[in-house]
């Protein structure tokens, strides 16, 4: 008869077996991203570790579980330095025009940090808005063209009125193909376990412009990929991005803004996020105060 001891090394044994095949059938599926495989690795490892500590009588020494390695965290290299042109409409959009901004469809719960819509009337479609998100890194100042986006203009210029992104992070950054930080998720934590999905409670929508192209200098508004899904969160492009004409673009980064997304690039990814490739960055990125001018 066996002893506790066989079983548990017979338990390991066939456990790490497992490990083997599963990462191999996901090798040859080629649907494995590196999160994926360090997700796999993770959890057979833990139940290998919770078998061999446990059902003994505890006077033998556990096993070691398998080792795993971590995805390893990319650096930034070879960031352009040439601005990309703002894109132009080729027809220019009603002014004033009218803008609606319904309530977040998703179900998600708001966070404590709601905000109150504009009311979307008579909203201008000409002119510029100057605003400085004031970091932990350095300032940032951006100018919105309402040209562009006259609707995703006025729902980020009350967003920051109101000191909504006053306090929240920058909770993703990419420093490879996708060169660009992303901010105003306000459920975000400083860590990857944030699903990315925070808003303000409503909804922006698209504004779309076909010939649109994002690289250096480009600030455009996130969304889920569904239609009319954006809301609060936004990415500024300091480098590379090859999107396709999915994300509103709403406005310019100024080039003291560019310098200090440099160095926050330049300084690194801390964790690596679900995607394998991009992540939060090393050095915190918090806003500590927006002015609007």
């Amino acid at each position: 008869m066996a002893t506790n001891q066989q079983r548990r090394e017979a338990a390991k044994r066939k456990l790490e077996r497992q490990l083997v095949r599963r990462a191999e059938q996901a090798k040859r599926r080629k649907i494995v991203g590196a999160g994926v495989v360090g997700g796999v690795v993770l959890i057979v490892a833990g139940l290998v570790v919770w078998i061999v500590n446990s059902g003994g009588s505890g006077d033998q020494p556990a096993a070691a579980p398998p080792s795993s390695s971590a995805p390893p965290v990319p650096s930034v290299t070879n960031i352009p330095t040439e601005r990309t042109a703002l894109p132009k409409r080729p027809k220019a959009l009603p002014n004033p025009t009218t803008c609606s901004y319904p309530a977040d469809p998703s179900g998600k719960p708001p966070s404590g940090k709601k905000a109150t819509a504009p009311d979307g009337k008579n909203v201008s479609s000409s002119g510029t808005v100057n605003i400085t998100m004031k970091t932990t890194q350095g300032d940032i100042p951006m100018t919105l063209d309402r040209s562009l986006a006259p609707c995703t203009v006025q729902a980020f210029e009350s967003l920051a009125k109101q000191g909504f992104y006053t306090d929240t992070i920058c909770h993703r950054l990419g420093v490879t193909d996708l060169q660009m930080l992303q901010c105003g998720d306000p459920d975000a934590k400083g860590d990857v376990t944030t699903d990315g999905r925070g808003g303000p409670g409503f909804t922006v929508p698209d504004e779309f412009i076909d010939t649109a192209k994002y690289g250096r200098g480009i600030l455009a508004m996130a969304n889920t990929g569904q239609p009319n899904s954006g809301g609060s969160q936004f990415f500024m492009v300091y480098g590379n991005a090859p999107l396709q004409p999915q994300y509103t673009i709403f406005g310019s980064i100024s080039d003291e803004g560019l310098k200090v997304l440099d160095k926050i690039a330049k300084n690194g990814i801390g964790a690596i996020g679900q995607d394998g490739s991009t992540g939060e960055p090393k050095q915190p990125v918090k806003f500590t105060a927006v002015t609007v001018s």
